[in-house]
């Protein structure tokens, strides 16, 4: 484009000596031409002094973005602050935009979904392999361990036991005992016996203890399975009001609740609590990465399943599209608000780094076709409007 514009100024400069002199219709054209060359001259200066000196001379007001480069980075942060990042602005595009509407519209989609759940997966899978098992003791010593020992035991335990005992769940628990015990004691006599038999008076003959520990066995097992069989036995009544008065104990009796504070304090201090975390996160890691990582796992499945039902909830509620885009607008706010400056501060910053020149260059490459028509039409106005002179100066005399 700078060749072009060259061209035109060359052929105007040539046309004017070709036609310097004569008059009539030559005259007219001489004078456009002449025109043409000084409106070529005074554009190529007006743009070549926005870049640098005109021919190396330090005219005052040239080479501006040089010498103002800072001053310019500084007005076009302040300019995109003021004029772009402001609230109102941004919650109106933002709205025009239908950011919900146009995220359902494209998690509906099938391959989008799919894509989703994979990068998803994908991104969790690296997260869980980078956290290793010094992470997690660190975490069990420096943070869990500490915490636990501030935080009083008994009012949570109290409350857990209370629940449990309103809602009746610790009956499957107590069920699960029971069978578990009378599986025990059922295949086991010879040891409950050798246990009875210890007590046994020293004075009384072997096969009388034998008798007696056979008997006690037999109607221990009895009783253990009235109590699995019938749910309202008084041994399931007595161990119920038993955990009754454990959990009142637990948030009222200041002795039961010290009592639970030094046993919280002796499970912390054993080893077994680092090394129980790391197990506990070891297993959770591997089933988790194992399901992550197939295709057709569970939770692979799962997700897949919330995202459509995302999308099709944003499909149809038209409340929650409106929610979701005040949200979003909202947190655009608080970032420009908090980080605005900061944002538009990478103009400048990045504008001070550049050399003078380089700024130039750049700045000039970006907009030099245009500058260079500035530089053609200067050059074809100027003729037209020393075309137009000379034509008044002819009538005029």
């Amino acid at each position: 484009m700078r060749t072009v514009a060259v061209s035109l100024l060359a052929l105007a400069a040539v046309v004017y000596v070709v036609t310097l002199g004569q008059d009539g219709a030559l005259g007219f054209v001489n004078a456009g031409a002449e025109a043409s060359m000084v409106g070529a001259i005074a554009d190529w200066f007006a743009v070549t002094a926005l870049f640098k000196h005109p021919l190396g001379l330090p005219i005052p007001h040239t080479a501006l973005i040089p010498r103002r480069k800072d001053e310019l980075g500084k007005g076009l942060q302040d300019f995109v602050g003021e004029n772009f990042l402001q609230e109102g602005i941004i919650r109106e595009r933002i709205g025009a935009a239908g950011v919900a509407a146009r995220a359902g519209a494209w998690l509906a989609e099938d391959v989008n979904a799919r894509r989703v759940v994979d990068e998803v997966a994908e991104v969790a899978c690296i997260a869980l392999g980078k956290v290793r098992d010094e992470h997690v003791e660190a975490l069990v010593t420096e943070a869990l361990v500490p915490r636990f020992r501030e935080e009083p035991i008994s009012p949570l335990l109290g409350s857990l036991l209370s629940e449990a005992l309103r809602d009746n769940i610790h009956h499957g628990l107590v069920d699960l005992a029971l069978e578990e015990l009378l599986g025990w004691l059922e295949a086991n006599p010879r040891t409950v016996q050798d246990v009875l038999g210890e007590r046994a008076p020293w004075w009384a003959p072997d096969r009388l203890n034998e008798r007696v520990t056979a008997r006690a066995h037999v109607e221990i097992v009895r009783w253990v399975g009235d109590i699995r069989r019938d749910p309202q036995h008084r041994g399931r009544l007595a161990l119920d009001s038993l955990l009754a008065r454990l959990a009142d104990d637990l948030l009222s009796d200041p002795a039961t609740q010290e009592r639970a504070e030094r046993l919280k304090d002796r499970l912390l201090d054993h080893p077994a609590v680092v090394t129980s975390g790391i197990s506990l996160w070891q297993a959770l890691q591997r089933a988790l990465t194992t399901s992550l990582a197939d295709p057709d796992g569970a939770v692979r499945r799962r997700l897949l399943v919330e995202v459509r039902a995302l999308a099709a909830r944003l499909g149809d509620d038209v409340a929650l599209r409106e929610r979701l885009d005040r949200r979003a607008a909202d947190a655009a706010v608080f970032v420009v608000e908090r980080y605005g400056n900061d944002l538009t501060a990478v103009i400048t910053h990045t504008i001070e780094r550049w050399d003078g020149k380089e700024a130039a260059e750049r700045i000039e490459l970006h907009v030099g076709r245009d500058l260079q028509f500035i530089r053609i039409n200067g050059t074809i106005v100027g003729g037209l409007v020393g075309l137009l002179i000379h034509t008044v100066s002819v009538v005029i005399h």
